[in-house]
């Protein structure tokens, strides 16, 4: 048995690294393709028009690299229930965080969705160039952030957010870092609705403190699935705290028999 095994896990090794180069290499070539002409277009595009533009490249072209990890480095994604939430208006998608991949699979299925997205992949070459264009927010200003992601759901778009602020450091997904009230407050500014997204991954591939040139262990499923959708807050305070009870609770791990 051993002598069968042994020469199929080997194979199988190869591929995963083979799997986690075509990825990385796919979402550079998807990046970078977009990012020069997205930077012209920023700058000639009328507002509305360059934001639309902005945000279909970014949907589309993430739906293309998801298709490729599906086809080419055995990832099983379940992202449908997203999908109901295309037609709704605006609101705040506020979900956990346990990859890297966590934005990119949201904003492939969301026409509309803008990311409050760190000032350092704002001005990352693969990434800033489309961001800017889609009118992407940058957190490094509270107050700033706040009225630019309530300025945005005023105009019809829907919010992406990661209330924990940096991936999830621990794995399973059932660990979770402490929220920050920066989703209540934009809510309470904006006067919508906050839409929990729960994400869960077999595998912690991209997580907190994963190298990016470790192999991920395939074949990689993840499934995406709505939470609770809370009315607008009042209080940040303890909207943000029932937030957090809402993730925790979702992402427990079930009983035992």
């Amino acid at each position: 048995m051993n002598t069968v095994d042994r020469p199929r896990s080997l194979l199988w090794g190869v591929y995963e690294h083979l799997a986690m180069v075509v990825g990385l290499l796919a979402l550079a070539v998807v990046c970078l393709s977009w990012s020069p002409l997205a930077l012209v277009l920023h700058r000639l595009l009328p507002g509305p028009l360059g934001r639309w533009l902005g945000r279909q490249a970014i949907m589309r072209g993430f739906r293309l690299y998801v298709g490729v990890l599906r086809t080419l480095c055995a990832c099983r994604f379940d992202l449908g229930a997203l999908d109901a939430l295309r037609d709704q208006g605006p609101m705040v998608i506020a979900a956990n965080h346990p990859s890297l991949l966590d934005a990119v699979l949201i904003t492939s299925r969301l026409p509309n969705a803008v990311c409050l997205m760190k000032s350092s992949l704002m001005d990352n070459p693969l990434f800033g160039a489309g961001a800017r264009m889609a009118r992407y927010v940058r957190n490094d200003n509270l107050l700033s952030a706040v009225l630019s992601c309530r300025r945005e759901l005023h105009q019809g778009a829907q919010l992406v957010i990661f209330p924990e602020g940096t991936r999830t450091l621990g794995y399973p997904g059932n660990v979770l870092n402490p929220l920050s009230r920066s989703t209540a407050l934009i809510a309470t500014r904006a006067g919508v609705p906050v839409q929990t997204v729960i994400i869960e991954f077999s595998s912690p591939y991209l997580g907190k403190g994963w190298p990016l040139w470790r192999k991920p262990s395939l074949p990689l499923t993840c499934r995406v699935r709505l939470g609770r959708r809370f009315d607008p807050p009042r209080d940040a305070r303890a909207f943000t705290t029932e937030l957090e009870a809402h993730f925790r609770a979702e992402l427990a791990p079930p009983p035992p028999p």
